[in-house]
């Protein structure tokens, strides 16, 4: 795309002033003053706060994968590709939790563009035969049903029963698949497995040779699984990853390489010259849900503006426990990434970035 900037390796990266994009500086700071004033309830010691959340719900409070304490509130917000604001340590590489999602998402996303699968209406049973999709029930799932949240897949994986992962304390018989919504993290580890037997190579390695080297992403971030998620493909051990943290793992990043993730979807797949992720793709994981119409392939959506009033229809984010968010909007040409916030202010905060876009 011609005239479009695209950052340099992940320091070099282009500032400009709010008015260079047509921004008012003032309204910026106060958006920086009233983040700060948000900070999350969520300690800072994030694996004392797992152990003791998950244990309230249908699970042991095991934890299987690696945490660490929690950074303070940060951020940046870009227009045009640009950096206009940026506030607190958005190097530090952090747990995301759930905007794990959305690169395991993308990385369905690249399977389908290279051919590995066929159609996100087979059946997965069609591609993985590790047992998990044996039974008349577990069999009709499709990867539509995983992306979307509605396999209501039946079973046990990494010593976590699919009730640990419900978000509530009731414990039910699953749901003929694609019917019911359930955001359910044991559901979403067998979705990384299932593309971990597609790729036949580690998750974190596919989206670094894909997604993260070619948009001069950092070295920095990692892609945890447990210490119970190795599985033997093709006569190696690798490690089948989270995506999220209710048992620790997940995706940590720093907020700027979650910035370039955000900016090469707003980018429609592009970085510089080559197309990395097919618009087809990005076109169909922002498709509302057909049973819950606010969350596509592990995006976050807004149709109706029912999820974030103040924002544009077609804006849509990755979200993550304990106010972690890709936020990106096509409309105005703007993505946020904000950390460690209280995530009820989100949409507040949102209002007031584009209060202070100057109107032409």
């Amino acid at each position: 795309m011609k005239g479009v900037y695209y950052p340099e390796p992940w320091d070099d990266w282009k500032r400009k002033k709010p008015e260079e994009v047509g921004m008012d500086s003032d309204l910026l700071k106060e958006v920086i003053v009233f983040t700060n004033e948000h900070e999350t309830t969520f300690p800072r010691d994030l694996g004392l706060r797992l152990a003791t959340v998950m244990k309230k719900r249908c699970d042991d409070g095991e934890i299987l994968g690696p945490t660490k304490h929690r950074g303070g509130v940060n951020g940046l917000i870009l227009r045009h590709g640009y950096i206009v604001v940026e506030w607190g340590d958005t190097r530090r590489v952090d747990m995301t939790f759930s905007v794990a999602k959305s690169y395991l998402s993308t990385m369905a996303g690249l399977a389908l563009d290279r051919g590995l699968i066929r159609d996100v209406h087979d059946p997965v049973k069609a591609y993985v035969q590790d047992g998990k999709f044996d039974s008349t029930h577990n069999a009709k799932i499709t990867w539509h049903h995983l992306l979307q949240q509605t396999s209501e897949w039946d079973g046990s994986l990494w010593d976590k029963h699919y009730s640990a992962g419900n978000p509530n304390d009731v414990v039910r018989e699953p749901e003929e698949p694609g019917i019911y919504f359930e955001y359910n993290d044991v559901r979403v580890n067998l979705c990384a497995l299932s593309l971990l037997h597609v790729w036949r190579r580690p998750l974190p390695q596919v989206l670094k040779d894909e997604v993260m080297d070619p948009i001069d992403a950092s070295s920095t971030w990692r892609w945890y699984g447990y210490r119970n998620s190795w599985v033997t493909i093709d006569g190696l051990q690798m490690q089948s990853v989270s995506g999220g943290g209710h048992w620790g793992g997940g995706v940590w990043a720093s907020t700027r390489d979650h910035a370039r993730f955000g900016y090469l979807f707003l980018r429609h797949g592009r970085w510089k010259g080559q197309q990395l992720i097919s618009e087809k793709w990005i076109d169909m994981a922002t498709t509302p849900g057909d049973v819950n119409p606010v969350y596509g392939y592990m995006w976050w959506l807004n149709p109706d503006r029912r999820r974030l009033p103040s924002a544009p229809e077609i804006s849509y984010m990755a979200a993550g426990a304990g106010g972690n968010y890709i936020w990106i909007d096509p409309e105005h040409d703007l993505v946020i990434v904000v950390r460690w916030i209280d995530g009820k202010q989100l949409d507040e905060i949102i209002k007031r970035v584009l209060t202070a876009i100057k109107s032409t």
